[in-house]
């Protein structure tokens, strides 16, 4: 099998069920991931999403925010690519809404 191959439905739904994790913080970077990227993740992605996913969610945790890197035998390009869709942020994560305001404290 290709590992440039799409995901079919049934093996991404079992994927999206092993990445539930224990903390919300993890979970809202890998909700965000699925979103964007779910439609079109790769078998190959999909198993760099599982080698991540072996982490503890601390560790996790770590990578996504950036306070540590990927070291031995995780730090293959393909993790290293999903961990960087994994950390991009959208567009709409730091757009400020239209009807927000400003009030000076009193």
């Amino acid at each position: 099998m290709d590992g440039s191959q799409r995901l079919d439905e049934r093996e991404l739904s079992r994927l999206r069920w092993r990445c539930r994790r224990g903390l919300l913080e993890n979970d809202l970077f890998i909700e965000r991931f699925f979103e964007r990227h779910g439609e079109t993740l790769t078998q190959r992605q999909g198993q760099a999403l599982l080698a991540l996913m072996d982490l503890s969610d601390n560790d996790l945790l770590d990578l996504l925010l950036r306070r540590r890197e990927p070291e031995g035998t995780l730090a293959t390009p393909d993790v290293l690519a999903v961990l960087a869709l994994l950390r991009t942020p959208s567009r709409t994560d730091f757009t400020p809404s239209p009807t927000a305001t400003y009030q000076e404290p009193t």
